[in-house]
Formats: C-alpha cells, structure tokens, sequence
C-alpha cells in the first residue's frame, strides 16, 4: 500500500476520533486529533503526486511526531486510569492514549517506508 494511501487512512482515524470526543464529551479540546488529521490528510494528498511524494511524507511524519509529543502525556496516565485511580479527565486520558498510540503507529510505517525507499533508491543506482 502506498504511503499517501496510509496517510490518508490514518487523516480520517485522527478526524473521527476528534470528531468522537467532540461529540461525547462537549470539550473543544477533544478536536485536536481531528486537526491534526486534516492536516495529515492534506499532506497525504499532497504525497499522490510525484513531484511532491517526499516533501509531503516527510511532514506528514512530522506531524506524526507532533501528535505523538503532544498526546504521549494521556498514554503516561493510562495504568492509573485502567487501575481504577480516579483522575481529573478520564476521557482525556483515554482519547490522547488512542491518538498517541495511532501516531507510533503511523511513525513507525513512515520510518519502514523511508527505509525501504532509500534501499530501493541504492539498488537501483547500482544497477544503472
């Protein structure tokens, strides 16, 4: 599967999961993760075209990153929650472990794709 595909896939799970927290919890932070997937989206639209493939996963992996920093504080706060500790926002807690855990996700791709395009970059150098 082709990475702006991936990108685009992974846009629309950060859009309905900040549109789901919206929607169930009244909280305009909660639609963070959908602005973080537009403009993921954006990039992985951007990546359909050749000429702009490379600039565009490369900021799509660093919105990636971005989320992932800003959203890694709730995955920290999980065991509590899940150990029945009563915290401030548990609905936070929960929607930031899902955004943090799908941007690790989307990183980690990002990072195989990259690898496998500098390989195949190498071997066709070689036998040209």
């Amino acid at each position: 599967m082709k990475m702006s595909t991936v990108s685009i896939v992974f846009a629309l799970l950060f859009i309905a999961l900040g549109l789901f927290g919206f929607v169930s919890y009244q909280a305009q932070t909660a639609l963070i993760p959908a602005y973080i997937g537009a403009v993921l989206l954006i990039c992985g639209l951007m990546a359909t075209k050749d000429e702009w493939r490379m600039h565009a996963m490369h900021g799509a992996v660093l919105i990636g990153i971005i989320g992932f920093l800003g959203s890694v504080s709730g995955l920290l706060k999980l065991p509590k929650l899940l150990a029945g500790e009563a915290l401030e926002r548990p609905h936070a807690v929960t929607l930031q472990s899902i955004m943090a855990v799908l941007c690790l996700i989307f990183i980690g791709l990002c990072v195989k794709s990259f690898i496998d395009a500098r390989i195949a970059r190498r071997k066709a150098a070689g036998q040209s």
